[in-house]
């Protein structure tokens, strides 16, 4: 295709375009001196016709003499979302002045060449778009949970994986540190393998330690990150101890699901949140727990509670924000509340219709969602 001042972008006999669950690797170098020699172009015509060329590349794997779709193993190459990229170049397409078509082309450059991430996360500003996964909304309708890898939903009350994934995406970088306090199955800390993350979980129940301690081991470690799960009592365990095992001080997330008081009886022992007498003094149990953890999260970073509420006795029990008010006592700072969906859990599970008639007698309605609170620290 020549452009009307006769130019041509030189992308013919081009190599196979490689492609990554929708993505396509570039020549990082060859792709900065395409989009730069289109900005150089004067004519405005002649900067759509090139780039209908590069558009058409990307979008129909054609090949390329210069190689600028190739993976070069002795330079840098850059992985772009397809869609995205596509999406950006028929900005510049419809574009009606230079100016405004030399912006996006200039983006471009600056997403490639560039990358700016905040001091929490590993996410490009400069290519935001890319990160279409991670969610920015505070409803969460997901699907079922995800079960691949080592992630079973062996545990009554476990958490959905999706939940530390979406936090660790948000508020760490990898190699950074994770304390869930009430670690259970291992949710958290298989997520952390996934993500090169490193994660300390402490679990009451000996048994569930052990089993979470195997699960954890049959997830993959490519990033050699540490997975620990210790035995004891998050209100009053030692984790200074526990950290200066690992020469740190603070961890950069804490995550807690803890039990939603007494819905489900997690052991018999007495420091169980689950066996706590009434609400009041779980929320004291509760309160001690966050006491014993807040020292060791550094300032400035997130605290993720994720709690839902009770029923009891003809009574809605605004659990959720109860703890909420515990943490906020402790000088955090409430940044969102996720309300998160769910259809069933395993004690509700082939009972719908019993629980829709106990609905209708008691006047009430079936729970079918959950919050997670994220606090920031002061």
């Amino acid at each position: 295709m020549k452009s009307n001042d006769s130019t041509q972008l030189t992308l013919e006999n081009l190599e196979d375009v490689p492609l990554t669950y929708g993505a396509v690797i570039l020549n990082k170098e060859k792709f900065i001196e395409v989009l730069s020699g289109i900005v150089n172009t004067d004519d405005m015509n002649s900067v759509k016709n090139r780039v209908i060329i590069l558009k058409d590349i990307l979008a129909n794997h054609r090949k390329d003499q210069e190689g600028i779709l190739n993976i070069d193993t002795n330079g840098d190459t850059i992985l772009l979302r397809r869609d995205v990229i596509i999406s950006e170049l028929n900005q510049i397409i419809e574009s009606q002045t230079k100016e405004r078509a030399d912006y996006y082309l200039k983006r471009l450059i600056e997403g490639a060449q560039k990358v700016k991430t905040s001091k929490i996360n590993d996410i490009n500003l400069l290519r935001w778009k890319e990160y279409g996964e991670i969610i920015t909304d505070s409803l969460w309708m997901l699907g079922k949970r995800d079960t691949s890898g080592a992630h079973l939903g062996w545990y009554w009350g476990n958490f959905i994986p999706q939940i530390p994934h979406q936090m660790m995406l948000r508020y760490t970088k990898r190699g950074d540190w994770v304390l869930d306090t009430f670690v259970g199955s291992g949710t958290t800390l298989i997520e952390c393998r996934r993500l090169g993350r490193n994660g300390i979980g402490i679990e009451l129940n000996t048994e569930v330690a052990q089993s979470a301690k195997e699960l954890i081991g049959k997830e993959q470690n490519r990033d050699n990150v540490v997975s620990e799960v210790i035995i004891g009592d998050s209100r009053t365990i030692d984790i200074r101890e526990i950290l200066e095992r690992y020469k740190i001080n603070q961890v950069q997330l804490l995550i807690m699901h803890p039990p939603y008081h007494d819905i489900i009886k997690f052991s018999k022992d007495k420091n169980d949140l689950s066996n706590a007498k009434n609400t009041e003094e779980f929320l004291k149990m509760f309160g001690e727990v966050v006491d014993n953890a807040t020292s060791y999260l550094e300032k400035g970073r997130y605290f993720a509670l994720v709690i839902g509420d009770k029923y009891s006795k003809g009574e809605w029990i605004p659990l959720g924000f109860l703890c909420m008010q515990e943490v906020l006592k402790r000088g955090y700072k409430l940044k969102s509340i996720i309300v998160k969906n769910f259809e069933e859990t395993r004690g509700k599970r082939n009972q719908k219709e019993l629980w829709r008639y106990r609905a209708l007698v008691g006047g009430f309605y079936i729970f079918k969602h959950e919050y997670i609170m994220l606090f920031k620290k002061k």
